[in-house]
């Protein structure tokens, strides 16, 4: 059976911090998951010097922290990075193997609401909202392109790309789970705009940097496939051979910046924030 945790009674675990940070982020990096210290924290089983807490408090440096908890007997669940947490927001770095929603997926494991899509296999910084105020501001700047992402992906071949402006016309295949990409306007076609610039390129792959202008499924997959260079790994829009000479079995896909350019109330604090983090 998967993803099944299964539980005995409760356990006790003690440390001393090592520098200052918040409850979540001190036992995240203890191997806990965000939902269950959560519970954790409701059910007052966190102290801090032997004083029970009920809040994500930041904790400073040479502090006590206890938690008393049922251990994980088998899981399959991914350990979830976080970037960063407040009241309203959660941003992770999200691994591959994982679907954004459903049974066994990051909106499970997060308890949070999912503002935008991350392909099951493609990695990197996903936004979550925490309440449904914040889940409406996130949508429709996410809608208004209020918020940009930028992604990294290594293909197949020396691709020489210097500030190039892709515009295609996307239209969805749903019986066969894949889009289509048309030069012209076509029945049911989307319009999509990637800006693309190569980074670094090797024997047999480049490194290119992705823009979205727009946001539609397996737009970049797509487009890079469709201009002859394929990440390395895309079962849906690669080539076998690549995947087998590279030893890749998912996309080489990952979204290493995220910045909210402007978003409305009671989320303004964010507003120009960037987050940047490793490509690979």
């Amino acid at each position: 059976m998967k993803n099944v945790i299964l539980y005995i009674y409760m356990e006790k675990l003690s440390f001393i911090t090592t520098k200052s940070d918040n409850i979540i982020n001190h036992l995240t990096e203890k191997g806990f998951a965000y939902n269950y210290i959560n519970k954790l924290l409701r059910s007052k089983d966190i102290k801090v010097d032997k004083k029970p807490i009920k809040e994500n408090i930041i904790v400073d440096e040479g502090k006590e922290i206890t938690v008393f908890y049922q251990p994980v007997q088998n899981t399959n669940s991914p350990k979830i990075e976080i970037i960063y947490e407040d009241d309203n927001i959660l941003i992770i770095n999200k691994p591959k193997g994982i679907e954004v929603e459903g049974e066994n997926s990051l909106t499970k494991l997060l308890n949070a609401f999912a503002v935008h899509r991350l392909d099951r296999n493609t990695t990197g910084l996903m936004v979550f909202a925490k309440n449904k105020i914040s889940q409406n501001i996130l949508l429709d700047a996410f809608k208004n392109h209020n918020i940009t992402k930028k992604y990294m992906a290594e293909v197949a071949g020396k691709a020489n790309f210097k500030n190039k402006v892709f515009k295609a016309f996307l239209v969805k295949d749903s019986k066969n789970g894949i889009v289509k990409i048309f030069q012209k306007q076509v029945k049911g076609a989307k319009e999509i705009i990637t800006i693309f610039n190569t980074v670094k390129i090797s024997q047999e792959s480049s490194l290119i940097e992705c823009s979205l202008l727009t946001g539609r499924t397996h737009q970049i997959r797509a487009s890079l496939a469709y201009l002859g260079y394929p990440i390395i790994g895309d079962s849906k829009y690669g080539k076998n051979e690549i995947n087998r000479k590279f030893k890749e079995k998912s996309q080489k896909l990952h979204c290493f910046y995220l910045k909210f350019n402007k978003l409305e109330k009671p989320l303004s604090y964010l507003s120009g924030k960037e987050f940047v983090i490793k490509q690979f």
